[in-house]
């Protein structure tokens, strides 16, 4: 065995230690994910090309660089005004730590760091540049075939499926039949529905594109539905599982029904009201054909534009489409009001992806505030994480805790250990399969 090897498995052992036996092997549902998202793969007008075009591979090395200074960490550092981006051109890992060293505490940094240690052996932490130049060659490696790859990382940390929010063109743009096939040989996709709302908002290209695609310029109520109708169906035939959207950002998540009668401009670019009343229109439209289909709709909650971003009107939106499972994504702070609308509400659920990446002491806090109040097949315990690496480590802090919880419970309730496992591996894994169709009914 070699160094390399032994300081492998010796990684991959200490972060076991304070897992339940029963939950380290479990397996785990990655049920809202944007692996990809990273400088090497690429960009588009708007998002990550990952999203945007099946089959994505990158178009340059891949290195430690682009896998710690994703989205979410860059987020972090702009504003503490730290030259994120200089850092990235020059790509000298002792400059970058030194110019980090305020965040190596964050949860996107620590499920980053983690997950590289548990796939690669390496902790980034305690490397210097040396150290980080032979970590280069093994991410590059690795990325030299993504599908391979996430296959390999998935099966080490015990993740039996994975669901990705993409955007509409996604379903009609391939870098090549035989990548995309790759990617959907284990990849099931859920439809952004928020450029859709914003569609006279995009930049042109992407609208030019949209309604290239579809062959219709909605501007009156039927020519929406034919528009809608065209990327349901081709969501639809590539196996979407979903729709997603993250209006929340932006605005509150009272969308109300709207009768075509009500919309002034079919545009939403005469006056924010017009924008507001079009887009409770899309919504409610979008949520007919979920519907129709027993589709799943993720919502972003909380963690921006607070307190707007309140699940609370959601109630509505669940009546009205019954058949429709409402997904709460993030849900910090807002936790009183969501696990309350899924305890009363049959298909509102709620998924504690990007908890841990946030702070793992916010899934910690979540989780032990839902276990006595929320039925335990209405959580669901994904990652929301940029890359394979960082839902790796998202995953290893999710067991952890809920190894706590286990036990915190059981001294409680003076319950018997196995129900609390069963409660908790189903949250890993089984009650996503249900949601959205996929794996087995039963936790592995």
């Amino acid at each position: 065995m070699t160094r390399r090897q032994f300081a492998s498995l010796a990684a991959t052992a200490a972060f076991g230690q304070r897992m339940i036996p029963e939950l380290k092997d479990a397996s785990n549902f990655c049920s809202h994910e944007h692996w990809g998202s990273i400088d090497s793969i690429g960009t588009f007008p708007g998002g990550y090309r990952a999203d945007i075009e099946q089959g994505a591979h990158p178009k340059q090395p891949t290195s430690v660089f682009d896998i710690v200074l994703e989205p979410y960490f860059r987020g972090v550092l702009a504003s503490s005004k730290v030259e994120w981006e200089s850092l990235n051109r020059e790509r000298v890992w002792s400059k970058l730590k030194e110019s980090i060293g305020d965040h190596t505490f964050n949860g996107i940094f620590q499920c980053t760091r983690r997950g590289i240690q548990f796939l690669y052996g390496l902790d980034i932490a305690a490397t210097g540049d040396n150290s980080t130049s032979r970590l280069n060659e093994m991410i590059d490696r690795s990325y030299k075939t993504p599908f391979g790859w996430y296959r390999t990382a998935m099966a080490k940390a015990h993740f039996s499926d994975l669901v990705r929010p993409v955007h509409p063109e996604f379903y009609r743009r391939q870098e090549s039949r035989e990548s995309a096939k790759d990617e959907a040989s284990f990849t099931k996709t859920v439809m952004r529905i928020d450029p859709i709302l914003d569609l006279w908002h995009l930049p042109a290209e992407r609208r030019k594109s949209l309604l290239e695609f579809s062959g219709v310029e909605p501007i009156d109520a039927k020519s929406w539905q034919a528009f809608l109708t065209y990327w349901f169906e081709q969501a639809q035939r590539s196996r979407a599982v979903g729709i997603k959207q993250l209006q929340a950002y932006r605005r509150d998540l009272d969308f109300q029904a709207r009768n075509d009668n009500d919309i002034d401009d079919w545009k939403g670019t005469a006056s924010t009201e017009s924008r507001r009343k079009l887009q409770d229109w899309i919504v409610n439209e979008c949520c007919k054909n979920a519907n129709d289909l027993g589709w799943a709709h993720q919502v972003h909650v909380g963690t921006h534009n607070l307190p707007s971003s309140t699940p609370l009107p959601l109630a509505g939106l669940a009546r009205r489409y019954p058949r429709m499972r409402v997904v709460m994504i993030h849900c910090w702070p807002f936790l009183e009001e969501a696990g309350t609308l899924a305890r009363q509400n049959s298909n509102i659920y709620i998924d504690t992806c990007w908890q841990p990446i946030l702070n793992p002491q916010f899934f910690r806090t979540a989780i032990s505030q839902w276990w006595n109040y929320v039925p335990s097949n209405k959580i669901i315990c994904g990652h929301d994480a940029t890359t394979v690496e960082m839902a790796v480590g998202s995953s290893l802090f999710t067991r952890e805790i809920l190894s706590d919880v286990v036990q915190e419970q059981r001294r409680t309730l003076n319950i018997a250990e196995s129900e609390l496992i069963r409660a908790a591996k189903n949250m890993l894994h089984a009650n996503a399969a249900l949601i959205y169709g996929n794996g087995s009914k039963t936790p592995a």
